[in-house]
């Protein structure tokens, strides 16, 4: 009997499904700068169609509706610096090294997403109760990971003072969107070096 090469299978719908995931993030791209220029409310579906080229309506072949970009937007974000974090954290092994990883990648993000840091900041009432309820849990596991390595770093330290010490990191670290005044690497440093004083280094 005669033998046949099998071919290869052809995947049309892992193509189609990548150039679907990369469709996704284009739109939450451009959605982002724009309700950062003009907040959640002061965009449509249009608006954000006519940035990209395409007619509205087009868009809810990736969305249901605004409201989903937006909750997509916020909870994503969140979801990449809780587990970013955690994977630095893991990498650095003690307390002072893991602070300084996650000073870096805190920065790294504030300086790559600044129309998200405004978005998240203006627009997180927005969201539905279910998208709101998923993005602050994240943000706590966050803080905590913060608090984790802070306490670990500086013995006496209280948690609920930790937790202000976050905070009060983040909100400098977040002001990206009105510091910026330098190039992005000196910036980096700039706001590292201001971030790991304030830590007590």
């Amino acid at each position: 009997m005669e033998r046949t090469t099998q071919r290869p299978i052809d995947r049309p719908t892992d193509r189609h499904l990548d150039r679907h995931l990369d469709r996704r993030t284009q739109i939450l791209d451009v959605a982002a700068r724009l309700f950062a220029e003009r907040g959640f409310h002061g965009v449509s579906v249009g608006d954000i169609g006519r940035a990209l080229g395409v007619s509205g309506p087009a868009l809810y072949k990736h969305f249901d509706s605004k409201d989903a970009v937006l909750a997509e937007m916020l909870v994503s974000i969140s979801e990449r610096l809780l587990s970013e974090g955690q994977e630095r954290v893991a990498r650095a092994g003690d307390p002072r090294p893991a602070l300084a990883a996650l000073v870096d990648w805190h920065v790294e993000f504030a300086l790559a997403q600044p129309s998200l840091i405004v978005v998240q900041d203006r627009d997180w009432q927005s969201l539905s109760v279910d998208a709101r309820e998923r993005v602050r849990s994240l943000q706590r596991e966050y803080v905590d990971l913060w608090v984790e390595q802070l306490r670990g770093h500086h013995a006496t330290l209280a948690a609920d003072e930790a937790r202000a010490m976050a905070h009060a990191t983040f909100g400098l670290i977040n002001s990206t969107p009105h510091s910026s005044r330098l190039p992005n690497p000196a910036m980096h440093v700039l706001l590292r070096g201001m971030a790991l004083r304030s830590l007590d280094w």
